[in-house]
């Protein structure tokens, strides 16, 4: 098994040199990859950013690279989860900060627009300190 940084989901996902991007694809046919949460994480960020992708796009890009049957994560019920609070509202980031606490009664925090767009998804209450 592999572990692989965000440069080369990026490669992978984004095929903007095409020398890497062949390389990044190579090593997800022959080998059986990890990829960490925070490295999926930084892939949004990159993507939303650097790269302009909308919501969707990485949602999208995201359910397929983690379908692969070899590509392995320590949390995929989470990462689909947050995944799929991506369609309700919710940016990547807040929506893993959420999924890895839906066990918990509260998530304190002070941003509005997490507590808004979150009502509803989690039996975890997203409020205000």
């Amino acid at each position: 098994m592999t572990g692989v940084d965000t440069n080369i989901l990026v490669r992978l996902l984004t095929r903007d040199h095409e020398g890497q991007f062949q390389k990044a694809f190579a090593l997800f046919n022959k080998d059986t990859v990890f990829i960490a949460d925070t490295v999926m994480l930084e892939t949004e960020w990159v993507l939303r950013f650097a790269y302009s992708f909308k919501s969707h796009e990485i949602r999208d890009a995201f359910i397929k690279l983690l379908s692969l049957p070899n590509v392995k994560t320590k949390n995929p019920d989470i990462l689909f989860l947050a995944i799929e609070w991506t369609r309700k509202g919710l940016d990547f980031a807040d929506a893993l900060h959420l999924a890895y606490s839906k066990d918990s009664d509260q998530f304190a925090t002070f941003d509005s627009d997490f507590i808004r767009r979150s009502k509803g998804l989690s039996k975890c209450v997203v409020k205000k300190p």
